[in-house]
């Protein structure tokens, strides 16, 4: 047995996984956002306080980390964390490898479209207009892997000893110089 075999996954096992999974990725997708945002002379923190209008308007976009930059990095961490766990319990194990990260690129970045398109325009306006789009679909690309990643996560088996019965086990043998060396058993039928 190859020692990256898994259990078969009950559903909380690939939940958990998958929301592992999601917050690894959308760390790396944040540090990626921020990088890139600094490439643009933007705030390294300008992402997540767009996140932040959400909930309090153009108030949290200033150009450094703030009071509602954590807000708005909680918020990033909460529905990408879910949609990581989501991807996970839609997926399993029914896919290979590569299968696994076309699918997770695909689920990525058909969120990036669902919630920075469609619903960016009326339930977050600020965000829809002042987000780098090509730095934030990448952003999503490196999510995409990432949350592809999730069967990494699932519990791995336990590697039961290989014992062997003791029938089964050779006896040991004296080496040949030794047995040539031994006198012959003197036969009491001879004499």
């Amino acid at each position: 047995m190859n020692s990256t075999a898994h259990r078969p996954a009950d559903p909380l096992a690939v939940f958990l996984a998958g929301l592992q999974a999601g917050m690894i990725g959308i760390c790396w997708m944040l540090a990626w956002l921020g990088l890139s945002a600094m490439g643009q002379r933007r705030g390294f923190w300008t992402a997540e306080n767009l996140m932040a209008s959400v909930f309090q308007g153009d108030a949290a976009i200033p150009r450094g980390f703030g009071f509602g930059t954590l807000s708005g990095i909680a918020l990033y961490l909460l529905i990408y964390s879910l949609l990581g766990a989501a991807f996970a319990l839609g997926v399993r194990n029914r896919f290979t490898s590569l299968g696994t990260v076309l699918l997770g690129l695909l689920f990525s970045v058909g969120w990036y479209w669902l919630w920075f398109r469609a619903l960016g325009q009326t339930v977050m306006p600020l965000v829809w207009l002042l987000h780098a789009a090509n730095s934030t679909v990448f952003g999503h690309v490196i999510f995409g892997v990432s949350i592809a990643r999730f069967p990494a996560y699932l519990p791995k088996l336990d590697q039961p000893a290989a014992a062997t019965p003791a029938e089964e086990r050779p006896v040991p043998q004296a080496p040949a110089s030794e047995a040539a060396a031994e006198p012959a058993p003197a036969n009491p039928d001879l004499s």
